[in-house]
């Protein structure tokens, strides 16, 4: 089998994309898409043994795949890496800065290391890894970027540190976009709202069953796939999207839209694509049927 790309073969023939947090969830289907479709995908995260993982599925359904294992919070670590990727791949025509990691927890249950790690995580390491991209590639040949947010317009309860650290990557997304546009990068983000990723089987027992009741939260009642988080990730590097900049997409089925004094309607006809061959579906799911 074959992911089940809904765009043209070969549309990224030729060229080479950098993934964070490429090993695992969403930055794994994402991968094996941009692959796909013709692209030599690094994949870029901590844990070597995930990315060999990943880029070994890729190479087996006749895919290009390398990893460089890189811990993105570490400044001259992530200049290190962008350098090697370079000198080995030569430009780097697309970044897609999906690595991230949060814990749930109140804000009062927070401690000051556990705010700055998360921040560090999903804000300051995406902040780092755009920037050498864009100054050790990027300002010489034009790219694009797409940043990884979360539905975090409403606050984030039970995790705030998630949520503030996505809230400055969204206005990152911004102004990168007006500063480096000039170069012929365009920088824009996703944010995914309730996605059925492997992510979900990290969180602790006491979650589970409100995990499987966030359907009835969502107008188009039902959880999102990677596959469909990967579809807009995949629009934003395309040429389709060539004069797009500065933008975010909801990935959410409208959760993030309206308040909790509408009732919702009864299901009908939303249907999930998944056109990733190799996903899979989170225990916390299998539990339930």
């Amino acid at each position: 089998m074959a992911y089940d790309s809904v765009f043209k073969p070969g549309l990224f023939s030729g060229q080479t994309i950098l993934v964070t947090g490429g090993g695992s969830g969403i930055g794994r289907c994402v991968a094996h898409e941009l692959a796909h479709l013709g692209a030599h995908v690094v994949l870029v995260g901590r844990k070597a043994e995930k990315l060999e993982a990943t880029a070994g599925e890729i190479i087996e359904d006749g895919g290009s795949a390398s990893w460089q294992a890189c811990d993105i919070r570490d400044e001259e670590a992530v200049k290190a890496m962008v350098k090697a990727v370079v000198a080995e791949r030569g430009p780097i025509h697309h970044l897609v800065n999906n690595a991230g990691g949060q814990f749930p927890a109140p804000l009062i249950g927070i401690n000051q290391k556990g705010f700055e790690t998360v921040v560090r995580t999903n804000l300051v390491g995406g902040f780092l890894v755009a920037k050498e991209v864009f100054l050790q590639s990027m300002s010489k040949t034009g790219g694009s970027i797409v940043n990884m947010l979360a539905d975090m317009w409403g606050g984030m309860p039970g995790m705030g540190h998630s949520g503030a650290a996505r809230a400055g990557m969204e206005n990152f997304t911004k102004t990168a976009a007006y500063e480096w546009g000039h170069a012929g990068v365009r920088v824009n983000a996703v944010a995914p709202g309730w996605i059925a990723s492997s992510g979900m089987d990290t969180y602790p027992e006491s979650m589970k069953s409100m995990i499987r009741s966030l359907k009835d939260h969502v107008p188009l009642q039902r959880i999102g796939t990677e596959s469909e988080v990967a579809a807009a990730i995949v629009f934003l590097l395309s040429p389709g999207a060539n004069f797009i900049s500065g933008n975010t997409i909801r990935i959410d089925g409208a959760a993030s839209q309206g308040t909790r004094a509408w009732t919702l309607g009864k299901a009908r006809a939303s249907e999930s694509y998944n056109g990733f061959h190799r996903a899979y579906m989170p225990a916390v799911f299998k539990d339930e049927e």
